[in-house]
């Protein structure tokens, strides 16, 4: 019935330090395994750099560095979620982009409040599913708060 599906969000399941991240699915563009990154001096920590997808350049997130976790190496499973928000877009480094699933909308409540932790301010709601806990993320709050990636590539 198109009235249940109304009520559902489709999205991208990752996972960073096995816990389990979600975006919507419309604001994601694709998912590639990691490439060459080239470093660009002079910006955060969290920007690992650009890399040419298809030929655009695209600023590059490691989300664990973003979110104050431990940086691992990376391996086989690990990915870059290319994501768009108007015309800006970026890749997030993921550990691992596993799953595309719809939940209905009601099952999404606010984030807990938690003190201390980076990654709660980038943090739009919380989701069960099952014996699942799927953490949602706001990328306007990532994205926005990092306009100067912008002028990555660009005399920044």
């Amino acid at each position: 019935m198109t009235e249940a599906v109304a009520g559902d969000i489709k999205l991208i399941v990752f996972q960073l330090m096995n816990k389990e991240y979600a975006i919507p699915v419309n604001q994601v563009r694709a998912i590639e395994k990691i490439e060459h990154i080239t470093r660009v001096p002079g910006t955060e920590r969290f920007i690992k750099g650009v890399f040419n997808l298809r030929g655009v350049i695209t600023p590059i997130i490691d989300l664990r560095s973003r979110f104050g976790l431990q940086e691992v190496e990376y391996s086989d499973s690990t990915r870059v979620i290319i994501a768009g928000l108007n015309d800006l877009e970026v890749g997030f480094i993921v550990d691992l982009a596993n799953d595309v699933i719809d939940i209905p909308v009601d099952s999404i409540e606010p984030p807990p409040e938690v003190v201390g932790v980076t990654e709660a301010e980038y943090i739009n709601g919380v989701a069960k599913i099952g014996n699942r806990l799927l953490i949602l993320i706001d990328l306007e709050k990532i994205l926005n708060t990092e306009e100067r990636l912008r002028l990555l590539g660009n005399e920044g």
